[in-house]
């Protein structure tokens, strides 16, 4: 019986201008059987990861230049790889700011290897159904398109359109939109939330969803002015309207 070939190991990029992190982060990350990219600058990252894009990106924000909010910025322009945010302990509206542009995650200095390497499996094994491409013959095994009204949301593909038009979100913005589209006008705790879009080794708070909230609205109004599909109920949660 022919043995399987062993999977290629998943790639972090690492941008840092700190080069102590560079190396520390590195080493960690490639004991857990991780293959890294490290880079020093913002505009050498962005290259790299738009014409060899990792599975995953941890940027530093406090670069020279180019910083980590301006490098998510562009990356975000042409890509929606995974990308989690290193901070200052000082950081809360740096936090706010990355998440709302898209950042899938954050983590404040100093912070434990075991954390981090956490919270990257945790994000890798949400993002992975983005990179699959089931076989033709497994069509039947893939989960049916969610349509709500002018909403439509393929989770096997990762695609999502709005009025026919097609509208890019991150991995933990569709997890979050698809449940609540799932149930229209069921109002969604933000715990609820964070249970669909991150496992139980993840934690975040309020703050985080509120900030995927607003950037789901930011997205669907590029393609719709008057997008409303989202509704708040002030100390309770959030629903989906079905329109």
């Amino acid at each position: 019986m022919a043995e399987t070939p062993p999977s290629e190991p998943k790639v972090i990029a690492l941008v840092d201008d700190d080069r102590n992190i560079l190396t520390t982060v590195s080493i960690a990350l490639q004991a857990e059987g991780f293959a890294t990219r490290v880079y020093t600058d913002g505009q050498t990252a962005l290259k790299a990861l738009l014409e060899n894009p990792p599975d995953l990106a941890i940027f530093d924000i406090k670069m020279p230049r180019m910083d980590g909010l301006e490098l998510l910025q562009r990356l975000r322009d042409k890509s929606d790889l995974p990308v989690i945010f290193l901070t200052s302990k000082d950081g809360e509206p740096d936090e706010a700011l990355g998440l709302a542009m898209g950042a899938d995650d954050y983590i404040a200095k100093p912070f434990s290897q075991r954390l981090l390497t956490a919270r990257i499996k945790a994000i890798l094994r949400r993002s992975d159904f983005v990179r699959s491409h089931p076989d033709e013959g497994q069509e039947e095994d893939m989960p049916e398109p969610v349509r709500r009204g002018r909403l439509e949301m393929d989770p096997a593909r990762h695609r999502v359109t709005w009025d026919g038009k097609a509208v890019s979100l991150t991995v933990t913005e569709f997890l979050i939109l698809e449940a609540l589209a799932s149930r229209p006008g069921v109002v969604k705790s933000r715990n609820q939330l964070m249970d669909a879009a991150y496992s139980d080794d993840i934690f975040v708070d309020d703050r985080t969803i509120d900030s995927h909230i607003k950037r789901l609205r930011r997205k669907f109004r590029e393609v719709d002015a008057e997008f409303s599909g989202i509704e708040t109920l002030y100390g309770a949660g959030y629903s989906f309207a079905e329109a």
